[in-house]
């Protein structure tokens, strides 16, 4: 009836199509009672393993999520078309990022980067990692997962580690595309960085793949956050919402003078501390600091998320 409903029932169908290989990885065969050390440790490492590849194929294979990859890969033709049409200058009063990729076409990366780093790209990371495991309870699956003996730990970390191989598919495909779309509209050379110096190209492309690096572990953080929401409730569109709703709020209060004395513990307030790689000499103040903050909010919700999940009461 909806588009909540139709995704929820793609949803089911996408799941139920999938448990059967969950299934055949809980029917692990006991090991013999005179070899009980050397088969216990390999079938817990090959069942991870095969639970990972089974939530992987399954996120990758929904369409709402090749939907979101597909949407990231055409924001940069789409900037890269309209700067093209409207071949802006330096001295328009736009963002210095922007401005620059007319001159050099490797800085379409940074600026795609800039445009999808407020809503776009956190929403994509929030459907994923909110639908975790909120998605299992909601069509009852989750109890069945819950049936094959890995572990509520396991399936915890195979759930974040899907998420996070998610964040890191949704950057390299926005990178990937910005990359190929700048070589093809505008002229390629030398790198002029924000502080004035010229580095090579192949020097400004390190550069611009550890930009795309810190971003991914940058909205990791936001996958740890939306896991942990995921565990508190049943539904996936609550979780979803709540998870979407909280860089904004961040940035929001980011964005207010007053309250500036929070501003170093937001996470977001460091997701923009990319542009230090791009200057020479690099500065690693503030990109330490956000590393940092990116792993304590990592380390608080994920154990957030494993204290509730760990006590949570299956029953459908």
């Amino acid at each position: 009836m909806s588009t909540a409903d139709t995704s929820h029932s793609t949803a089911e169908v996408d799941r139920e199509t999938d448990r059967p290989a969950i299934a055949e990885a809980a029917e692990v065969p006991p090991p013999e009672a005179a070899r009980p050390v050397m088969t216990a440790a390999p079938a817990g490492s090959a069942l991870g393993l095969r639970l990972f590849g089974s939530e992987l194929g399954l996120v990758f294979r929904r369409r709402r999520n090749q939907a979101l990859l597909t949407l990231l890969g055409a924001v940069p033709v789409m900037v890269g078309i309209a700067l093209k049409l409207s071949t802006p200058r330096p001295d328009d009063g736009g963002p210095r990022l922007v401005s620059q990729v007319t001159g050099n076409g490797v800085f379409l990366t940074v600026g795609a980067l800039f445009f999808v780093l407020p809503l776009i790209l956190p929403l994509a990371i929030s459907v994923v990692s909110g639908d975790s495991i909120a998605g299992e309870a909601g069509i009852g699956t989750l109890r069945y997962l819950l049936a094959v003996p890995a572990g509520r730990t396991r399936l915890l970390l195979v759930k974040y580690a899907v998420s996070v191989t998610f964040c890191v598919a949704a950057v390299t495909t926005l990178t990937a595309t910005a990359l190929v779309t700048g070589l093809l509209l505008f002229p390629v050379g030398p790198v002029t960085l924000l502080s004035g110096s010229t580095v090579s190209l192949g020097a400004g492309m390190v550069r611009l793949l550890l930009v795309a690096a810190y971003i991914a572990a940058g909205v990791a953080t936001l996958a740890a956050i939306g896991l942990a929401v995921s565990t508190v409730t049943d539904s996936p569109i609550a979780a979803i919402t709540t998870t979407a709703v909280l860089p904004v709020f961040s940035q929001v209060i980011d964005a207010v003078p007053q309250l500036r004395a929070v501003h170093p513990y937001l996470f977001t307030h460091w997701w923009y501390s990319y542009d230090d790689l791009l200057r020479a000499p690099i500065v690693t103040d503030h990109l330490t600091r956000g590393l940092l903050t990116f792993l304590a909010y990592t380390l608080v919700f994920g154990s957030l998320a494993w204290a509730r999940f760990t006590s949570k009461d299956v029953t459908c």
